[in-house]
């Protein structure tokens, strides 16, 4: 018997295993991905051969490439961006790091507290998570982004629509800042040449600028995997995992196993989660292991689906329901001067409107800044807008680019500005996931999730906050000085996809406790993105995820193996990198 095993080892999952490992518990992982080892020898820097939804080593499918990737239904115009494989989807994501807007806990009392989803609040105060952001910010660790060009294009359309520069962490008004994010500093020669010759480790260390994070970084070449640029949990807390029993005083290693596609969860007489059954990729055979904790971490649509093919109770209809995803949209800039957007971090800068959400910059590389550009929901840009309710906000032209239009605008990605819009969206149930009946077959594993996205329908607050948020976007790239600006309107395109297994206040309409742990399943506890109790404000979720499963983590040591709590208490505004180097380092005594 296990004392913790945890089902994913993607953006929440090696937290709590490193953590619980490194105070001397028996935790296996389990993953059901493939774990590339080697990146440098197995990746490369081309959009395809990451990023294809059937093909591409980071998609979400089997260890074997040969083999069709996993099936989830759509009944709508949407996409999903997730991978499997350890580090799961943070192997392609842009490493923004930001906190959570404080509106979107229980103890926030601003004057603009109805500004944000009241209904559905985290059943912890914002003071109560600092101290676990602070943790994680210490031990990824989190910085201020490098900038480049573009930032500094951004950050002059945003003095343009007269908003200060924010220099605190923690998010108190409308601003702009760099991005705090999860990629080490450049050093040496990174960010100052493109000779590949001098880009090698450890004469460049840290971010060497490539611009290729959506492909997954083996960046500078030769680093070992724990000093790879950005730090995605298979080159941060993984490494820390797997060796838990040398760098901790009485760790141990965390068991890693992947090609293990979990089935199910077993409970005893007493609902108590009892046993983990999972189907080995490559044989089809099926193992059983029991353990005294059991953690899901699948993501926000494998975990529901695990929890419903298991057969595990959903008195109130919440389990795989209330879905948030920032509704997002994508506006671009052409610009009369260069922005070198498809150099250096992909997004560096960001402007933060409490109540509403965000914008961030989004630079790109040629195949993904084409697709940025059509991937729509309105039809083609000028011709038709398919009943879109909020219209162009000032921009050029809505949908999607085709011909020569298209042409024009990609004739030098480098003049260009995109901007992801990200909302404070609403936690509405009708959004979720389901299992499939028909007519999608169940695959190898069980019925294959159905993700429903009722993308017209969503709530008056959350079509009000993309529209003001377009509009601001639209206005800071005019400010900027483009000379034409597009409106994609992408539909639901879920790379940020929260709160399906919510934590909350109230047991008609969550699924966790405020510990994380299942209302009705005890030794079950959730550590990702599922358990967000709402959309956060609108930032991106990563280090709040991990924030809380450290959270949780501290809480399984508590509750169920007679530990203290190691997280310290910190200030609010931990806003000063030294301040905060001190006070982990007292943490961590």
């Amino acid at each position: 018997m296990q004392d913790v095993i945890v089902i994913g080892a993607g953006g929440g999952g090696p937290v709590v295993a490193k953590e619980l490992a490194a105070r001397g518990l028996d935790v296996l992982l389990l993953e059901a991905g493939a774990r590339h080892a080697h990146p440098e020898r197995e990746w490369t820097h081309f959009t395809n051969d990451a990023n294809h939804p059937f093909t591409g080593y980071l998609r979400f499918g089997p260890a074997d490439r040969s083999r069709p990737a996993w099936r989830r239904e759509l009944p709508q115009n949407s996409a999903i961006s997730q991978s499997s494989g350890v580090g799961g989807s943070t192997q392609h994501y842009y490493a923004n790091s930001p906190r959570a807007m404080p509106g979107a806990f229980l103890d926030y009392a601003g004057e603009d507290r109805d500004a944000y989803d009241t209904d559905y609040l985290f059943p912890l105060g914002y003071r109560d998570l600092v101290p676990y952001y602070v943790w994680v910010e210490h031990t990824l660790p989190v910085q201020t982004a490098p900038m480049g060009t573009k930032e500094e294009v951004f950050y002059r359309g945003a003095e343009g629509l007269g908003l200060p520069v924010q220099t605190t962490k923690d998010i108190s008004r409308a601003a702009f800042r760099p991005q705090e994010n999860a990629i080490l500093q450049p050093s040496g020669t990174a960010g100052k040449t493109n000779d590949k010759r001098k880009l090698n480790f450890p004469q460049a260390q840290g971010c060497t600028f490539c611009g290729h994070c959506l492909q997954g970084c083996f960046e500078p070449l030769g680093a070992p995997r724990n000093l790879k640029a950005k730090r995605s949990t298979d080159n941060s807390y993984v490494p820390m995992a797997l060796t838990a029993d040398f760098w901790s005083r009485g760790g141990k290693a965390v068991k890693l196993i992947t090609d293990a596609f979990v089935v199910s969860i077993d409970t005893d007489a007493q609902s108590t989660a009892q046993s983990v059954t999972w189907r080995i990729g490559a044989t089809g055979a099926e193992v059983t292991e029991e353990a005294q904790v059991i953690v899901m971490a699948c993501g926000a649509i494998e975990t529901p689906r695990l929890w419903l093919m298991s057969g595990l109770p959903n008195p109130n209809g919440w389990v795989g329901r209330g879905l948030t995803d920032h509704h997002f949209d994508t506006v671009i800039g052409v610009m009369p001067f260069d922005t070198d957007s498809s150099k250096g971090p992909g997004s560096a800068a960001r402007v933060d409107f409490p109540g509403y959400g965000g914008l961030e910059n989004a630079g790109a590389t040629p195949a993904s800044q084409a697709a940025l550009f059509t991937f729509s929901d309105a039809g083609i840009a000028g011709f038709y807008d398919n009943g879109l309710p909020g219209g162009t906000q000032g921009a050029d032209a809505v949908g999607r680019l085709v011909g020569a239009e298209l042409k024009s605008a990609m004739s030098d990605v480098d003049r260009l500005l995109s901007i992801a819009v990200l909302t404070d969206d609403d936690v509405e149930q009708q959004n979720g996931i389901t299992l499939a009946t028909t007519p999608s077959p169940p695959d190898e594993h069980g019925p294959v999730p159905r993700v429903e996205i009722h993308q017209r329908n969503r709530s008056a607050r959350t079509k009000r906050n993309r529209e003001y948020l377009v509009e601001q976007a639209v206005r800071l790239l005019r400010a900027a000085g483009a000379s034409k600006v597009y409106r994609i309107n992408t539909p639901p395109w879920l790379y940020h996809i929260h709160s399906t297994m919510r934590m909350g206040l109230n047991e008609d309409d969550s699924v966790l406790d405020e510990n994380a742990e299942a209302r009705w399943v005890k030794r079950l506890f959730i550590a990702d993105n599922s358990a967000l109790a709402n959309s956060i404000g609108g930032v991106n979720p990563t280090l709040t995820t991990q924030a809380l499963a450290t959270r949780t983590a501290e809480k399984i040591f508590q509750l169920y193996f007679g530990g203290d709590p190691w997280v310290k208490e910190v200030p609010v505004s931990s806003i000063d990198p030294a301040v905060t180097q001190a006070v982990m380092s007292r943490g961590l005594e």
